[in-house]
């Protein structure tokens, strides 16, 4: 309420203000880069970074299909096409396997990515010591969309700083919020300055209106740019939540045929969301467990359905794992609530709540695929 109040005493509300600077240059100091530009959102941090590393019509990029749709739109944006990369199975990120395999089919193909777009999902880093050297071997940039794991760390680097340009993201679900809201970071100053200029419907610095680029509405207001100043001040008690939460479900469920989402031996997540995973064994599926969960008032969710199985991307090319690992974890997986207000009850109603119907049993639904 502070740094909101500020803004209107100095009747800063728009998106100008000591909010936004401040805002870029805290988060910039805390995950380790020399520059962030605030944005509307993530989507939008990750469309100009596209635009800006030359992607557009008829170009490829390679993109984690384990992802919310936002990682990849902006790539339709740019009347770019999308091939997908699977997950590998120890921290459900892009698998380096599929990854070197779309590769060499695109040197075969001379159709050659403009860039990678590798997430990290749910809050964890992908492995970038395997993944890095790939994109690097073939010169393609890498944009990390680390929309989910602000605070979260591999071998001791916050995320977001991995990529040529990183992305975070402050939608309302996120580990702290500006109610809507993403920054680019990135250590590349003409990147953020030019990415900058698009963000403010690309005007010319002359005193009249002057445009000889197509620019967006895309900054940040100051307004919610101090909510995201005094969030990012509870940043890492909001970790230790999280991972508190993570622990109990742990400890809550070990008994039954479910398995947590692993945790990485080369980072620390942020343990933005609780994923959990029904045994590859057992015929319960995740929608048993959802409905019985709304029963009681509670809130679940299934793990982010492929963008390789999405209607909208039907037809585009997609690499696999050895096995198709992100489409089994999306049959089998289940995002519990996870908000840093729970209690110990409210914890204990959900996991008795599932093991009140584990002893279920129904067929998989292969229509979802």
């Amino acid at each position: 309420m502070k740094f909101v109040q500020e803004a209107f005493d100095t009747n800063w509300v728009a998106p100008l203000g000591q909010n936004v600077d401040a805002f870029e240059q805290e988060i910039s100091n805390y995950v380790g880069v020399n520059y962030g530009l605030a944005l509307t959102s993530g989507t939008a941090a990750i469309h100009l970074a596209l635009k800006y590393l030359g992607v557009g019509t008829g170009d490829y990029v390679f993109c984690s299909s384990l992802t919310f749709a936002g990682s990849c739109y902006p790539i339709i944006y740019q009347n770019a096409i999308p091939v997908f990369i699977d997950s590998e199975p120890d921290t459900w990120n892009m698998s380096p396997i599929a990854l070197e395999k779309a590769f060499v089919w695109a040197k075969k193909e001379n159709k050659m990515p403009k860039a990678v777009i590798i997430v990290d999902l749910y809050g964890q880093s992908a492995d970038y010591d395997e993944l890095l050297p790939i994109c690097r071997k073939y010169d393609v940039p890498v944009i990390e969309d680390a929309a989910e794991a602000l605070g979260a760390t591999y071998k001791g680097k916050k995320c977001g700083t991995f990529g040529d340009i990183g992305i975070l993201s402050f939608n309302g679900n996120k580990i702290i919020t500006t109610s809507g809201g993403g920054m680019a970071v990135s250590n590349d100053e003409n990147a953020i300055q030019k990415m900058k200029f698009w963000s403010t419907q690309s005007r010319e610095k002359v005193r009249h209106y002057e445009h000889t680029e197509i620019g967006y509405n895309y900054r940040l207001s100051n307004i919610c740019a101090g909510i995201g100043r005094g969030q990012l001040v509870s940043l890492e008690d909001r970790i230790h939540a999280k991972k508190s939460i993570y622990e109990s479900y742990s400890q809550y469920l070990r008994d039954l045929p479910i398995t947590m989402m692993p945790i990485s031996r080369n980072g620390e997540p942020n343990y933005w969301l609780t994923v959990i995973k029904i045994r590859e064994d057992i015929d319960l599926i995740p929608e048993t467990l959802i409905r019985a969960l709304e029963q009681q008032d509670i809130e679940s969710r299934p793990i982010w359905k492929p963008m390789h199985i999405q209607p909208v991307f039907r037809g585009c090319k997609y690499f696999s794992h050895k096995q198709d690992v992100s489409v089994e974890l999306f049959l089998k997986g289940i995002c519990l609530p996870s908000g840093v207000a729970m209690t110990t009850a409210q914890q204990e109603k959900v996991t008795n709540t599932i093991k009140s119907c584990t002893d279920l049993r129904k067929p998989l639904d292969h229509n979802l695929i």
